[in-house]
C-alpha cells in the first residue's frame, strides 16, 4: 500500500496518514531506546515482532469488550488503527516492584504489591515523563474525574486479560503502560487503548529463572534484545517457529 503523508514520528513508531478519512498507519521501527532516548541502537527484527506482538493483544483485549485503536495488521511492520486524541498520560500499572518504583519507594525488585497500583506520568520527553498525580490532572485539564475512572477501569481490565494469558505461558506480568485516546462518536466520547502493547511498554519475567523478557534487555545489556521478543512471540504462538529467530523483514 503506498504511504501518504507522515504525521509524526517518535522513538519506536512512525505515523501516516490512513486511506479513509479517520485512520492511521502504525509504522514499526527497528530503533531501540531506553533513559529518554540517552541509550539507542537499532534492533534488527524488533518492528517486526513489536507489530505482531500488539496486534495480537489489542485483538485480544476487543474480544473481552475492551476498546482499542487496532483495526488490522497491513503487513509485517504496519499496522491499521482509528485516528483519536491522545490524552497526554502515561497510564502505568504495577503488580511487582521493578524500575523506577523501586527506586522511589527503596522496594527490593520483584516484591509482589499487595494490589495492582496505578500510577500516571506526564507526556513529556524534554522534562523525562514526570510522574503526577490526579490532582495536577484535573488542575491542567488534562482529563475529566469521568475520564480518570474510565481510564483506571480499562487499565485495570487489560491488566487482568494480560496477567492471565502471560501466566498462561510461564511470564509474570511485572508492569505495563499503556496509552489512551478519546474517540467521538457523535456527541458522545469514548476512551479506548491506544498506541502499542508490546515488551517495549511491558516488563516480562520468566516465572521459574526470573529472566527477563522486555525492554530491561536492553537497557542492562542484559544479552539480545530480540531473542528476548522472540521468545515471548514463542510462547504466545504469535509467530511461526520458522519466522521466530529471524522474522521475514517487509519495509
Amino acid at each position: 500500500m503506498a504511504r501518504r503523508k507522515k504525521i509524526y514520528e517518535g522513538k519506536a513508531k512512525i505515523l501516516y496518514e490512513g486511506p479513509e478519512p479517520g485512520t492511521i498507519v502504525q509504522y514499526f521501527k527497528d530503533d531501540a531506546t531506553a533513559f529518554n532516548a540517552e541509550k539507542k541502537d537499532v534492533i534488527d527484527g524488533k518492528g517486526v515482532l513489536n507489530n505482531r506482538l500488539s496486534e495480537f493483544f489489542m485483538t485480544g483485549l476487543a474480544q473481552i469488550g475492551v476498546p482499542t485503536h487496532f483495526i488490522r495488521r497491513l503487513n509485517m511492520r504496519e499496522q491499521l488503527v482509528r485516528n483519536c486524541e491522545i490524552i497526554p498520560l502515561e497510564v502505568i500499572v504495577r503488580n511487582y516492584a521493578a524500575g523506577s518504583m523501586s527506586k522511589r519507594l527503596g522496594i527490593a525488585e520483584g516484591t509482589q504489591l499487595p494490589r495492582p497500583i496505578v500510577e500516571y506520568c506526564y507526556k513529556d520527553d524534554a522534562l523525562g515523563d514526570p510522574l503526577v498525580t490526579e490532582e495536577h490532572i484535573a488542575a491542567f485539564g488534562w482529563a475529566s474525574q469521568q475520564d480518570m475512572d474510565d481510564i483506571l477501569s480499562l487499565a485495570l481490565r487489560v491488566n487482568d486479560f494480560m496477567s492471565g494469558v502471560m501466566l498462561a505461558v510461564g511470564i509474570r506480568l511485572v508492569d505495563f503502560k499503556i496509552e489512551i485516546g478519546r474517540v467521538f462518536e457523535g456527541d458522545f466520547q469514548r476512551l479506548i487503548v491506544a498506541d502499542e502493547i508490546s515488551p517495549d511498554s511491558c516488563r516480562l519475567w520468566d516465572i521459574e529463572t526470573g529472566q527477563k523478557l522486555d525492554k530491561d534487555v536492553f537497557r542492562r545489556d542484559l544479552g539480545s534484545l530480540t531473542d528476548a521478543y522472540s521468545e515471548v512471540a514463542r510462547r504466545l504462538g504469535v509467530l511461526p517457529k520458522s519466522n521466530v529467530t529471524k522474522p521475514t523483514l517487509i519495509n
